[in-house]
Protein backbone atom coordinates (compact mmCIF):
# COMPACT_ATOMS: atom_id res chain seq x y z
CA UNK A 1 0.00 0.00 0.00
CA UNK A 2 1.50 3.48 -0.94
CA UNK A 3 2.04 5.68 1.92
CA UNK A 4 -0.50 8.46 2.15
CA UNK A 5 0.16 12.07 1.67
CA UNK A 6 -0.72 14.12 5.10
CA UNK A 7 -4.55 14.29 5.59
CA UNK A 8 -4.23 18.41 6.19
CA UNK A 9 -2.63 18.68 2.52
CA UNK A 10 -5.71 16.21 1.03
CA UNK A 11 -8.22 17.85 3.10
CA UNK A 12 -6.66 21.70 1.49
CA UNK A 13 -6.93 19.92 -1.54
CA UNK A 14 -10.43 19.05 -1.47
CA UNK A 15 -11.69 22.33 -0.56
CA UNK A 16 -9.49 24.21 -2.83
CA UNK A 17 -10.81 21.65 -5.58
CA UNK A 18 -14.34 22.13 -4.83
CA UNK A 19 -14.32 26.27 -4.79
CA UNK A 20 -11.26 26.58 -7.45
CA UNK A 21 -10.63 28.99 -4.54
CA UNK A 22 -7.54 29.05 -2.14
CA UNK A 23 -8.78 32.18 -0.45
CA UNK A 24 -12.41 30.15 -0.39
CA UNK A 25 -10.67 27.22 0.80
CA UNK A 26 -8.87 28.91 3.24
CA UNK A 27 -11.75 30.46 4.75
CA UNK A 28 -13.53 26.99 5.02
CA UNK A 29 -10.68 25.73 6.78
CA UNK A 30 -9.96 28.81 9.18
CA UNK A 31 -6.62 29.19 7.40
CA UNK A 32 -5.04 31.61 5.09
CA UNK A 33 -4.46 31.30 1.75
CA UNK A 34 -1.07 31.35 1.64
CA UNK A 35 -1.36 27.97 3.95
CA UNK A 36 -3.66 26.89 1.65
CA UNK A 37 -0.94 27.19 -1.04
CA UNK A 38 1.53 25.54 0.60
CA UNK A 39 -0.55 22.39 1.61
CA UNK A 40 -1.33 22.49 -2.30
CA UNK A 41 2.58 22.17 -3.00
CA UNK A 42 3.20 19.81 -0.86
CA UNK A 43 0.53 17.37 -1.96
CA UNK A 44 1.61 18.00 -5.54
CA UNK A 45 5.53 17.39 -4.24
CA UNK A 46 4.50 14.18 -2.81
CA UNK A 47 2.34 12.79 -5.60
CA UNK A 48 4.86 13.95 -7.86
CA UNK A 49 2.48 15.49 -10.15
CA UNK A 50 0.52 19.56 -10.11
CA UNK A 51 -3.00 19.32 -9.60
CA UNK A 52 -4.16 22.84 -10.05
CA UNK A 53 -3.16 25.16 -13.36
CA UNK A 54 -2.87 28.57 -11.75
CA UNK A 55 -3.80 31.30 -13.94
CA UNK A 56 -3.70 35.06 -12.80
CA UNK A 57 -7.46 35.13 -12.29
CA UNK A 58 -8.36 31.94 -11.59
CA UNK A 59 -7.87 28.70 -10.57
CA UNK A 60 -8.19 25.34 -12.53
CA UNK A 61 -8.03 21.49 -11.67
CA UNK A 62 -5.44 19.52 -14.12
CA UNK A 63 -6.86 16.04 -15.05
CA UNK A 64 -5.13 14.33 -12.61
CA UNK A 65 -6.50 16.92 -10.00
CA UNK A 66 -10.27 15.86 -11.15
CA UNK A 67 -9.55 12.57 -10.63
CA UNK A 68 -8.12 13.16 -7.06
CA UNK A 69 -10.95 15.58 -6.71
CA UNK A 70 -13.56 12.99 -7.54
CA UNK A 71 -11.87 10.23 -5.25
CA UNK A 72 -11.28 12.45 -2.31
CA UNK A 73 -14.87 14.14 -2.33
CA UNK A 74 -15.65 10.39 -1.94
CA UNK A 75 -13.53 9.63 0.81
CA UNK A 76 -14.18 12.52 2.74
CA UNK A 77 -17.92 11.66 2.29
CA UNK A 78 -17.42 7.94 3.53
CA UNK A 79 -15.28 9.37 6.75
CA UNK A 80 -17.79 11.58 7.77
CA UNK A 81 -20.31 8.80 7.89
CA UNK A 82 -18.03 7.02 9.64
CA UNK A 83 -17.67 9.10 12.27
CA UNK A 84 -21.35 9.77 12.64
CA UNK A 85 -22.31 5.92 13.14
CA UNK A 86 -19.53 5.84 15.64
CA UNK A 87 -20.60 8.70 17.33
CA UNK A 88 -24.32 7.42 17.38
CA UNK A 89 -23.26 3.63 18.11
CA UNK A 90 -21.11 5.23 21.33
CA UNK A 91 -23.80 7.31 22.20
CA UNK A 92 -26.35 4.59 22.35
CA UNK A 93 -24.35 2.32 23.81
CA UNK A 94 -23.47 5.05 26.86
CA UNK A 95 -26.78 5.37 27.56
CA UNK A 96 -27.98 2.08 27.26
CA UNK A 97 -25.42 1.24 29.64
CA UNK A 98 -26.93 4.09 32.20
CA UNK A 99 -30.10 2.49 32.02
CA UNK A 100 -29.06 -0.92 32.74
CA UNK A 101 -27.87 0.72 36.48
Amino acid sequence: MAKLPPLNALRAFESAGRHLSFTKAGDELAVTPTAISHQIRLLEDTLGVKLFRRLPRQLLLTDAGQVLLADAKDAFARLAVAVEQTTFGARRTSSTSRSDR
